[in-house]
């Protein structure tokens, strides 16, 4: 039975009836093989952290319209030895996957070129999912050295921007609200103001 199936037979298609207890960890060429074979729908939104399988919340109107905007802004002004995709599956390790909503890397390195070492600058939009993002996730960015990550707060329009990283997490952290101009330490051209974009 597919995760769809589970919930349209209102079923939670997650438990903790085995806390405590030894997990079975996964690797992300399995969850890739399920989703092949249908047991997980290819939509379903899942990250997989150490080999723990993490469901990530549901997207918000505020957080698509945020992604639109800033998609829109950075494409028109990307130089060209960069690029970026948003909401890729960012393999770090055989047992360890995440889904960015933006991610930025050398263009000549092609898709394929896509690893923790070649990366720049990662940008999470978040609302529900804001401690999530700017806690566990941000630990995860700084252990695999991303030397650059935003988390966005699409209803607030507040960024907390991590440079710096360490074992033990990023080492520089600042707040801003929506009308300070948001500067990639990468690429200064990718500049950003949040309350000067049309997020109507």
């Amino acid at each position: 039975m597919t995760a769809m199936q589970l919930r349209e037979r209102n079923l939670e298609p997650m438990t903790q009836a085995a806390e405590g207890l030894p997990r079975r960890r996964f690797t992300v060429a399995e969850l890739e093989a399920m989703v092949a074979a249908g047991i997980l729908d290819e939509h379903e939104r899942i990250e997989l952290i150490g080999g723990e399988v993490v469901p990530m919340s549901p997207k918000g109107n505020h957080h698509e319209i945020m992604k639109a905007r800033l998609t829109i802004h950075w494409a028109r002004r990307l130089p060209e030895r960069f690029t970026f995709v948003t909401e890729t599956t960012f393999r770090l390790t055989p047992d360890t996957y995440i889904e960015p909503d933006f991610i930025f890397w050398d263009n000549a390195a092609g898709i394929a070129g896509l690893k923790p070492e070649t990366a720049h600058f990662a940008v999470e939009v978040a609302d529900s999912s804001y401690a999530y993002d700017t806690g566990r996730k941000a630990a995860i960015y700084a252990s695999f050295g991303i030397p650059e990550l935003w988390v966005i707060h699409a209803v607030r329009l507040e960024t907390r921007v991590h440079r710096k990283p360490s074992p033990q997490g990023y080492l520089d952290i600042v707040d801003h609200g929506p009308g300070v101009e948001l500067v990639p330490a990468f690429a200064p051209e990718l500049a950003v103001t949040l309350s000067a974009l049309d997020l109507h």
